[in-house]
């Protein structure tokens, strides 16, 4: 009794002792709550969207894109009327098992099957699997490269103890930081604008974790803008929606206002939704245009059933646990709003998802056996032509049954 007496008057002596020596990183002030919506990155208007706000905005651009869309069809001697069918592409999180989503794709490209994507959205590891995926099958190597042969170190940098407790979060992410440099050069960032151009959108989501709201990054529009910090902005965008709330760090975007400077807090994307095709609140009538068939691919970076497992009675096994559930569910749960906002607009719905079926175990985060078996597992998955599915797991209507059995799409579609 003595002893535990002890050890508690120790204990509340010293931490806060080791507080007062730990100094909070410091940060520049947050944007003020009433004008979240003018702080403009670099000056670009249409830089980013807050996905819960008025949707006008978005309207705005992707009827523009569509207009670039008709005048590039022009250039190249194409009707516009009607316009082509359009694809797009979603790409969720999951870190590490960011290899099946690369497999899958590098493997597509082999069947012969893949499209060129009008939009391509990420979040978090689909945040940078986008960019390869938007430019196509010349990035395919790179994307491989990324997802197979990279381990933990090059991610990040374990703290001590006492040094994560008192900073802003368990891991530095500078190695992260520096691969995400090394792969995201000059060159990919111009051939982005160039897509820009031709009516294609990049869209990438992080959480403005000061405004608790979701946004999107026009990324094309960030790289169309030519400005001389703008390659950064997207690479601070990329780890952004990278970054695992209190496990990686925050990144802190600067923005001004009527002159003033502020700082905004992005973590990644998936602290509000793991996946996005485009927001709810988007009337597609609302672009008056021709219908056009459209088809939406989803790319979910993670299992879609339960994992067992047997959990100890400690505290941070219990919370862990809990967290990766509620992680699960929220990820099953952006699947079906994905799915249904297709069912609602029309859009053609094609799944895919780590089955139950992949087996090899993981040793640690970021472990390049099991990436490599992953990466393996979804290239085969689309070489066979295995990849898609039709409905989420669990969603079975007679409807649905009858459109996985004969894998066709409800027909044409009106466009976004």
């Amino acid at each position: 009794m003595i002893l535990r007496h002890l050890v508690s008057v120790i204990t509340l002596a010293v931490v806060p002792a080791l507080a007062a020596g730990c100094a909070i990183p410091a940060r520049g002030p947050a944007v003020p709550s009433s004008e979240t919506v003018r702080a403009l990155p670099l000056g670009i208007s249409n830089a980013r969207f807050f996905a819960d706000d008025d949707p006008a905005p978005m309207i705005a651009e992707a009827a523009r894109a569509i207009e670039r869309e008709r005048e590039a069809l022009r250039a190249a001697g194409l009707p516009t009327k009607p316009m082509p069918p359009a694809s797009f592409l979603a790409v969720s999180g999951g870190g590490d098992n960011g290899a099946f989503g690369a497999g899958l794709i590098n493997g597509w490209t082999t069947a012969g099957t893949r499209p060129e994507f009008r939009i391509v959205t990420g979040v978090s590891t689909g945040a940078l699997i986008a960019p390869f995926a938007y430019l196509g099958p010349d990035y395919d190597a790179t994307l491989r490269k990324v997802y197979t042969t990279i381990g933990p170190e090059r991610i990040f940098l374990r703290r001590r103890l006492l040094a994560a407790l008192f900073s802003d979060a368990m891991a530095d992410t500078a190695p992260l930081a520096e691969t995400i440099a090394r792969y995201t050069d000059q060159a990919m960032f111009d051939a982005i604008a160039r897509e820009y151009q031709k009516g294609r959108l990049l869209l990438i989501g992080t959480t403005d974790l000061d405004a608790q709201r979701p946004v999107i990054w026009n990324v094309g529009a960030i790289a169309a803008s030519r400005h001389p910090k703008s390659l950064d902005l997207f690479r601070k965008i990329l780890l952004a929606s990278a970054s695992i709330p209190g496990a990686f760090e925050p990144v802190l975007l600067d923005v001004e206002i009527d002159g003033a400077r502020f700082q905004e807090m992005h973590v990644d994307g998936g602290a509000i939704a793991q996946l996005f095709l485009y927001p709810q609140s988007i009337d597609p009538d609302l672009l008056a245009v021709e219908r056009r068939s459209q088809t939406a691919f989803v790319i979910r970076n993670a299992r879609l059933d339960p994992e067992h497992a047997e959990i100890e009675r400690r505290t941070l096994t219990i919370a862990g646990r809990a967290i990766s559930t509620m992680l699960a569910a929220s990820g099953y749960n952006d699947v079906l709003r994905v799915y249904f906002l297709t069912k609602r607009d029309g859009v053609d719905y094609n799944l895919a998802y780590i089955g139950s079926d992949f087996k090899v175990p993981r040793d640690h985060m970021f472990d390049q056996a099991y990436m490599r078996a992953l990466y393996d597992y979804g290239y085969q998955q689309a070489v066979g032509g295995r990849a898609w599915h039709k409905t989420p797991p669990g969603l079975h209507t007679r409807r649905a049954r009858l459109q996985e059995a004969a894998a066709v799409g409800p027909g044409p579609a009106r466009t976004w």
